[in-house]
Order: C-alpha cells, then sequence, then structure tokens
C-alpha cells in the first residue's frame, strides 16, 4: 500500500494495537506517477471526467447548508432518448421526488443491443457515485446515454481507460486560487452589461465555498499575542485582496467565504462544509466537491467524493461546465472498520503523495458518529443513513459484504505498520523511525539529489557557535531551527493533537526544554483545536515548549513560516549547515518551508515536538537519549512518548460535540478586523486601475454577442521551443517575485516597494503581473536561446510529451493566452492542462507518434500556419490537422480537442465567453 508521508506514528502504533491481523485493503483505478518503492498498482481502469451542472447543486433556505439563497433545483429536467436504458433510469427518477431515494434504479440493466450490463451492485462505492450523478444530470451533451452505459459497463469499460464525465455539487476554494477565480466572475458581470444582457445572471452555479487560509505567515511566535499580532500583520499586507473577497461574498449569490482567522480549508471542510448528502428541494443526493488546492482529497475520509483541480476547472465547475479526473483509490476490509474518521482523513488527505486522484473511504457507523460529533443534527445524520443505505452506498460491518469489482487489489496488514516521517526533500520518501539516523547519514553522504547532499567526511561534524540574545548557542548538521505543528493533515486529528500535547507534558514534568533558538509554532485547522486543548489543560504544557499558538491558516506547511531569527539565519549561512525543518505538513519540496532549511522532515505533531526536545534530526530515538532531566538523568523517547491508552482517554473526555457547534455557529460573523472591511453595496465592482492586487482581465474586450467561431494559425511565429517535461510551474508564475523580471519591473514603476512585492500567489488577481511572470520561471530552458536558462519573450509553442504537468494550472493557460499564443505543439499533454488550454482559447495539438519538432527538424525560428476549418461543424475530435512552416516543411498533427463540448468552447474563443453568451440567451 503506497501511504508514505507524514502519517501519526501515535495514530500507526494505535491502530496496529488495536487491530492486530485485521486487513483493509486499497483497491485502485491508475497508477501512482510517485517514485515510492512500494508496488505500483495496474493501469488506469477509469478516467473519469469531471463536470459541473447547475443542476446538481443549489441549496434550499430549508437545508442546514443554504447560503441564503433559495435556488430552485433543475435536477429533475432530464431529456427523454429512446434508450431503453435511459428510460429506466427515467422511470426511476419519477420516484426520486416523491422517496427522496435512487431505491431499485442502481440494478443490473439490459443493453439495448442485448445480452446484460455489469451488476451494479459490484460497482466500488466511488463509481456509484460517479453513476448516480451521470443518470441525474443526463442532458446528452455534457452527459450522454452512452456516458451512463460505460459507467454501468464499468467490469469491460475499465481496461479500456474511457473517461467518464462527473458533475460535482459544489465547489471549494482558498485565498490564493478564489481571488482569480472571483476576479473572472466580475469581470464576466461587466460582459454581460456591456452586451446589454442581465449581469445578475453571472453567479455560481453550485455552492462555492472559499476559506481564507494561505495568507496568515509566522512572523511573530513564542508569544501569547502571537495570533493576535500575526493577524494584524496579515490584515495589513492583504487589505486589498481580503475586501474584494468580502466584495464578493455579498455580490454573488451561492457563495460563502469563510474570513481570516478561521482555520485550514479542509479541516473548516471536514467539521463543517461537507454534507456527505445533499438535500434540495427535498431531493436528495451525494455530496460531491472538486477544490482548487491537491488536499480537498481530506473529504474522501468522509465519504464526499472530492479531489483537487486547477483554477479554470474550478471555474469551469462553478459555471456548469466541466473538468477532468484521473485514478481513484477505494479503501474496503474488515479493518476499515476499524480506523477513526479522523485517521481515514489524514490518509485520504495524502491522496495526492501516493498518486492518485482520491483515496475513498465509503460512509459506514464511523462516518456516522463522526458527523454527530461535529455538530450535524440527529435528523440530518438519519436522513444521510437511510438515503446511503436504500442506494446501497453505505457499509454496515455487521452484515455480510457485497464482494465490488475493482481493477487492481492491495492489501496492508495494520499489524505492520511502523511509525516513519518522510523527508528529507519529497513527501513520499518514507523513513522509519527506526532508520532515521542512518538515514541521515547516508543523505549528508550522497551526491546532491533527493536524498543527497555531498558534504565531506571532514565537514560533517562541524559545529557552528554563535550568540542567540547574550546566550552560547550551537548549531549542526540536522540541527532544528524549525519545528512546527501545522497543516490539514494532522490537525484536524484530535488523537495526534492531543498526543503532542501529552508529548509536551510529559517533557515539562522531566525538565526538558526546547532549545530557545528553535522556531516553535502551533497553527491549529480550526477553533475547535483550541478548545479541546484548553479542556485538556494540555496547552499549557505545549506552550513552556514554546508552541503557542500562532494562528489559524496553513502557515508553515505552504512555506509562511516567517523570517528566522537573524542570529540562526547568518550561523547557518555563513558556516553552510544543513539545517532541518520539522512539521506536520503534507509538503517539503526544498525551498518551500523555508530558504535556510535544506532537509526538511514531515512528522506527526508529537514527533514534532519530540523532535523538537531533541534539537536535531540526527538521533536513534530508540538508542540515544533526548536530553538530560532534572534530576541528572537521561531521558529517553519512550519516556516521554503517551501510551494508546492515555491518548484515547484525552481525546474522550476533551473532544466534545459543543465545541464544534459553537465555534461553526459563529465561523462566518468573522473578527473585527474583517468586519471593519468596507465595501461596496454594488453587484457590479469598481476597478482600481491603480491596484496591483485587483485588475480588470481583459478576457472579453470588444466581445459581442456572436462567437468569433473556429480559426487556424496564420504565419504565426514560435514563441517558445521546449523540450520534454515542461511543469505548470515553469510556465505560469509561482512563489517569490525576482527583483530582474518584468513583473517587478511592472511593480516598480507602479510605485511598490521592493519589500511589498509580496508573492504570485498574492498577486493572482492582477492579470497584468502575472502575465508577465508567464514562461519567466529562472530553470525554463527555451531551445531558440541555444541552450541558455532564462526566459524571453509570440504565438505558437513548440514543445516535448508531457506538457503542463504539476500544479498552479490555471495561469500557466491564462497566461499563454494573454501572451497572445494561439496553439501549443506538444508530443503529449498533461490531461488537464490540455483541458485547460482549450478552455482559454487555445488549440493543443500533437504530433503524430514518432515525431516531434527534433526529427521533423524544426528549430522555432520558422512560421507556421494551422489549417483548420472555420466553421465549427467541419471539426471533429482528434481529427488530423496540416501544420506547414514558410521553410516548405508539412507534416500532420492530431487535433487535441477531445469531446463535441471542447470543439463548442473553441468557437466561442473559450470557456468564459461560451457561459457569457448561453447564459444572455435563458430567459
Amino acid at each position: 500500500m503506497p501511504i508514505t508521508g507524514p502519517h501519526s506514528s501515535a495514530l500507526l502504533r494505535r491502530a496496529s494495537r488495536s487491530s492486530a491481523n485485521r486487513h483493509f485493503h486499497s483497491s485502485i483505478s491508475g497508477k501512482s506517477p510517485s517514485p515510492s518503492p512500494s508496488p505500483s498498482p495496474s493501469p488506469l481502469a477509469s478516467h473519469s471526467r469531471s463536470h459541473a451542472t447547475a443542476s446538481a447543486a443549489f441549496r434550499s433556505l430549508r437545508s442546514p447548508w443554504s447560503h441564503g439563497v433559495d435556488w430552485k433545483s433543475r435536477s429533475s429536467q432530464i431529456r427523454t432518448t429512446a434508450s431503453p436504458v435511459l428510460d429506466r433510469f427515467h422511470r426511476s427518477l419519477a420516484t426520486i421526488a416523491s422517496k427522496n431515494v435512487f431505491n431499485g434504479i442502481l440494478t443490473g440493466l439490459p443493453k439495448p443491443g442485448g445480452g446484460e450490463f455489469g451488476k451494479s451492485d459490484k460497482l466500488p462505492y466511488s463509481i456509484r457515485i460517479l453513476l448516480e450523478s451521470a443518470i441525474r444530470n443526463c442532458d446528452n451533451f455534457q452527459v450522454t446515454k452512452e456516458d451512463v452505459e460505460k459507467i454501468i459497463d464499468w467490469e469491460k469499460t475499465a481496461p479500456k481507460q474511457v473517461e467518464i464525465p462527473f458533475k460535482p455539487a459544489r465547489v471549494l476554494l482558498q485565498d490564493f486560487t478564489g481571488v482569480p477565480a472571483v476576479v473572472d466572475l466580475a469581470c464576466m458581470r461587466d460582459a454581460m452589461k456591456n452586451l446589454g444582457g442581465d449581469s445578475d445572471k453571472i453567479n455560481p452555479l453550485v455552492p462555492v465555498d472559499l476559506v481564507v487560509d494561505h495568507s496568515v505567515q509566522v512572523d511573530v511566535a513564542r508569544s501569547e499575542n502571537a495570533v493576535k499580532a500575526n493577524m494584524e500583520l496579515e490584515f495589513q499586507r492583504n487589505k486589498e485582496r481580503f475586501a474584494f473577497l468580502k466584495w464578493g461574498s455579498k455580490a454573488f449569490q451561492n457563495m460563502l467565504v469563510v474570513p481570516p482567522g478561521s482555520g485550514i480549508v479542509h479541516q473548516v471542510n471536514l467539521e463543517y462544509l461537507g454534507r456527505v448528502v445533499f438535500n434540495t428541494d427535498g431531493m436528495l443526493y451525494p455530496d460531491s466537491v472538486v477544490g482548487t488546492d491537491s488536499h480537498t482529497t481530506m473529504i474522501d475520509g468522509l465519504g464526499v467524493a472530492g479531489w483537487g483541480v486547477g483554477g479554470i476547472e474550478a471555474e469551469a465547475t462553478m459555471l456548469g461546465q466541466h473538468g477532468v479526473v484521473g485514478k481513484f483509490v477505494e479503501f474496503h476490509g474488515d479493518g476499515v472498520g476499524k480506523i477513526s474518521l479522523a485517521d481515514r482523513a489524514t490518509i485520504a488527505n495524502m491522496s495526492p503523495e501516493y498518486g492518485a486522484t482520491m483515496g475513498f473511504f465509503p460512509v459506514d457507523h464511523v462516518t456516522l458518529q463522526y458527523l454527530k460529533l461535529t455538530g450535524r443534527s440527529d435528523d440530518t445524520v438519519a436522513m444521510i443513513e437511510a438515503y446511503l443505505r436504500a442506494n446501497n452506498m453505505f457499509v454496515d460491518y455487521n452484515e455480510p459484504q457485497q464482494e465490488r469489482v475493482y481493477s487492481s487489489y492491495l492489501e496492508l496488514d495494520l499489524s505492520d505498520v511502523e511509525p516513519c516521517i518522510s523527508g528529507p526533500k519529497r513527501p513520499h520518501d518514507r523513513v522509519t523511525l527506526k532508520d532515521m539516523k542512518a538515514d541521515w547519514h547516508s543523505c549528508l553522504n550522497n551526491k546532491v539529489g533527493f536524498k543527497g547532499f555531498a558534504v565531506p567526511k571532514e565537514a560533517q561534524d562541524k559545529v557552528a557557535k554563535f550568540s542567540f540574545h547574550g546566550q552560547p548557542a550551537e548549531l549542526r548538521h540536522g540541527s532544528v531551527v524549525i519545528a512546527a505543528i501545522t497543516s490539514c493533515t494532522n490537525t484536524s486529528n484530535p488523537s495526534v493533537m492531543l498526543g503532542a500535547g501529552l508529548v509536551a507534558k510529559k517533557a515539562c514534568e522531566l525538565g526538558l526544554k526546547v532549545k530557545p533558538w528553535i522556531k516553535t509554532s502551533l497553527a491549529p485547522g480550526s477553533g475547535v483545536v483550541t478548545k479541546y486543548l484548553l479542556q485538556s489543560g494540555l496547552q499549557k504544557y505545549l506552550n513552556e515548549q514554546g508552541f503557542n499558538i500562532v494562528g489559524y491558516g496553513c502557515t508553515t506547511c505552504i512555506g509562511n513560516s516567517g523570517e528566522l531569527d537573524e542570529s540562526v539565519g547568518a550561523a547557518i549561512t555563513e558556516n553552510d549547515i544543513i539545517a532541518s525543518a520539522v512539521l506536520s505538513g503534507n509538503r517539503n519540496f526544498e525551498g518551500r518551508v523555508h530558504a535556510l532549511t535544506r532537509a526538511n522532515y514531515l512528522a506527526s505533531p508529537p514527533l514534532v515536538v519530540a523532535y523538537a526536545l531533541a534539537g536535531t534530526v540526527d538521533i536513534d530515538f530508540e538508542k540515544e537519549p533526548i536530553g538530560v532531566g532534572k534530576d541528572g538523568k537521561d531521558v529517553y523517547f519512550r519516556d516521554i512518548w503517551p501510551s494508546s491508552e492515555e491518548i484515547a482517554d484525552a481525546v474522550q473526555s476533551s473532544v466534545l460535540p459543543a465545541m464544534f457547534k459553537s465555534t461553526y455557529e459563529s465561523i462566518t460573523q468573522g473578527n473585527p478586523m474583517w468586519n471593519d472591511l468596507s465595501v461596496p453595496e454594488s453587484k457590479l465592482y469598481s476597478w482600481d486601475t491603480n491596484s496591483t492586487y485587483i485588475h480588470e482581465p481583459p478576457y472579453f474586450k470588444n466581445m459581442t454577442m456572436n462567437p468569433p467561431g473556429a480559426h487556424g494559425v496564420k504565419d504565426a511565429y514560435c514563441l517558445l521551443n521546449f523540450g520534454d517535461s515542461i511543469t505548470t510551474d515553469h510556465i505560469s508564475p509561482a512563489g517569490s517575485i525576482h527583483k530582474d523580471s518584468p513583473a517587478a519591473k511592472f511593480l516598480l514603476e507602479h510605485g511598490v516597494d521592493r519589500k511589498d512585492f509580496n508573492s504570485y500567489g498574492s498577486r493572482r488577481g492582477n492579470d497584468e503581473i502575472m502575465a508577465r511572470g508567464t514562461f519567466a520561471n529562472i530553470r525554463l530552458v527555451n531551445k531558440l536561446l541555444n541552450g541558455e536558462v532564462g526566459p524571453k519573450t509570440d504565438t505558437i509553442v513548440l514543445a516535448g510529451a508531457e506538457y503542463g504537468s504539476g500544479s498552479s494550472r490555471d495561469w500557466a493557460a491564462k497566461g499563454p493566452m494573454l501572451l497572445g499564443v494561439k496553439a501549443v505543439i506538444a508530443k503529449s499533454f498533461e490531461r488537464i492542462h490540455r483541458s485547460n488550454l482549450v478552455g482559454m482559447g487555445i488549440i493543443p495539438l500533437c504530433f503524430k507518434a514518432g515525431e516531434d519538432a527534433d526529427t521533423l527538424q524544426l528549430t522555432g525560428h520558422e512560421r507556421y500556419t494551422i489549417d483548420l476549418p472555420s466553421n465549427i461543424s467541419e471539426i471533429r475530435p482528434g481529427q488530423d490537422v496540416n501544420v506547414s512552416t514558410d521553410t516548405g516543411k508539412s507534416f500532420t498533427c492530431i487535433a487535441r480537442f477531445d469531446t463535441e463540448v471542447e470543439l463548442a468552447y473553441f468557437n466561442h474563443g473559450g470557456i468564459l465567453p461560451y457561459v457569457i453568451r448561453q447564459l444572455s440567451t435563458q430567459k
């Protein structure tokens, strides 16, 4: 089972003790791209396309999850076809309104041409969610009867790697990706008005929840005043962005903004936003979600199908359009029933790290107990159970289990699980705790790479002595300088959070204390964590060890770790020390956590405290003491590590339903700083032309009601000529803004001091900056520059294989479009990025097998003509297209418009113009 990363050793030890000889299985459709040493799953069994529609996702005032708008569901408006399969579906759909369930429809069905589809009672639970959505949303355009039949015939279509449409029920955003999404909606309203239409029609067509959690930084730590001080600085830096989001929450219907200081998006989703089953005007259907963060998968631990997507796909989902998904992992077996909901959420959270679109845990009694614990009403929980049981979507381990059909099976015995951490540079480089010291020394010796620092033998014992505020201090290779309890992955799990408190308590009682030059911090994912840490009496011990609460947000996990003390930073840089950070996060790529920590390890919260106390990762916890106690005796890891019983007792006595209710009853009320933000009441945004954070993009300039139509490209220059594996991090701006970059020049010209540049992430609402940052990655190699590293800036791009892999996907398509790129010709595309290019009106073309720019002897200095018909009806998905150059070369490519829907987008110049024209014609 390829689950790697910072899984709590307390969690795993408890699981192994209580579940000896219990097994759970992960059944997989997909192959993990992770270079984990674990066995790889089988080839992909289902490419599920993630579609969204207005019909699946409106909340009524009667719903406990209402955004305050009485939307009417269109779910029953499904066109009739001649298909016997869909006739059966339609007859069953008529039952929905009266029974509120799909009881009886998910069974074996006859094929139109004879024979029978596979028995749907053998479908994996996650695939049944796809089937329900396809039935309910079938319109024979975005979802066709053939799509429904593919899902039912799962056993035969799985090996063919077919794409399946899926319409999620809602969208989840964080502020970095939420700002450009709201900018696009505001801009669309202006475009609608300019076309003479009703701008009020531009609203999210599915519920949108936006949690502001990516902006808080650990500027102040080890202080009782840290939360207040860090929030004040957060608002100073981001006041304009926050005011814009607050305006959006008022101007747009069906949009909920959870203010800064409330928690981390995925924990809030788990504890509060997740519905499990929607109840819209009396119609029940499974909750599902796509989010603009890869760890949206955490909600799969609650039995809600969810995964991360790029910004354009999220916007498409909001506006009733589609996206693309990949590989599903579903956990089953008796052992699953022994895993707590919080532990399931941790495992599901890390799905991206083990190469899956999602890691799904079907709903069972454990899920229902968690829903009650977190404040969901008894009536709501009863409704959820009744609906899921009626549709064979509920797992009852007290009953005989129906065998499910999966494309691949992996088995994990929980009694074999060992405590581990991961690092020093990648989340999937797992290291068992007992092997950590040896692994660290191997990393010192190994050549520079993911597991190597190439430190000469004679320099490995170097000691850097310095003065820390008047007291002597020293650092060695492996010394911990950042210890952060952070991230949705772990702070949503009471057992590991209380476990960290117990470690701190035992250490205090024995006289151990964390060195003062280690930057320690605690950033809970919700206010509930604070309540149960106080209730347990353990927060005071965490404070004594320097783990004061610093804020409610992602902090160190996304690199918002703040500055190290100047003396510590100087000691590291002047002595070339390989300093360490230990954090309970989910990402540890080099340079992400902090520029000065080259070794970054992911660990459970109790292990974060333990490593902070030890002061180094260069330690064997089984054999070496952590420190010397107040009695002069050595203190070992075993002396401070709590038992499973101690943790269970703390959870039982301290985690109470009332805490969740009181926290989330007040969550949308904000805080004084948020409430004091003054925003206009207008439905149209008043753009400030001088703003360097929020700017009206030019997507709809000179737009008319008539689509521009299909088009080829004539005599285009080649902007860039790339090799293989160009990622979206190469294409799209990410991280800090380099002082000599075009974006920096723009900011300086607009009166922004270098110290106030902030990051590309915080400026994603300004297209002027993002366009100037596109293709500006300093590691980008453009073949037109004879291999020189760096950017140069016309209208097509040549590329190799897997163009557009990686994250930061929205601006990787928006940026090139704004630079005038009309087409990308590549050997192959990452699936989501190809879809996003189409969404922005860019033509994706693939070279024929065995051909590429090199074999065709293309230099990029040619001018290119792409021969596409001007009538969209003459273009078919996947058809051949002729490309010629001014040097006399001619070759054939494949047009990667993969569906009729994508051709419609292309005809309109992109997905956003398409939606505007569609909405403007609706009455």
